[in-house]
């Protein structure tokens, strides 16, 4: 595991040399922020919003992304207080930070809120 991290910041380092916030913006893939303005979006005021939808639309290039600008530990952070998400990305979150879902708010959300009909 060790070595996946290190090969994933290693990668990501000659990839995308040292970048500025808007230089990460425009390389996110074109379908993330399709409802919204690249050039309004900003990376330290809507981290949440980012790493939601990179984690639930993203590539993995758009991961490299995040993961280089904001580091695993706050990522985690905010998944941790995130109400919804979906539960894959939630499962990769966990495996790769070694987490427990008990520790993230979305797992609890989607226990207390019922389903209709089993569906």
């Amino acid at each position: 595991m060790l070595f996946a991290k290190y090969f994933l910041s290693l990668q990501g380092y000659y990839i995308y040399g040292n970048m500025n916030q808007g230089d990460y913006i425009e390389k996110f893939s074109n379908n993330l922020f399709w409802d919204v303005d690249k050039s309004q979006l900003s990376m330290d005021d809507y981290p949440a919003y980012i790493i939601q939808r990179v984690l639930e639309h993203g590539q993995m290039n758009d991961w490299r992304l995040i993961y280089r600008y904001y580091g695993l530990q706050r990522i985690v952070d905010e998944c941790k207080k995130m109400r919804t998400l979906d539960p894959v990305c939630l499962s990769f979150i966990c495996t790769i930070s070694h987490t427990k879902e008990e520790d993230y708010r979305c797992y609890h959300f989607r226990q207390s809120t019922p389903t209709l009909w089993n569906s």
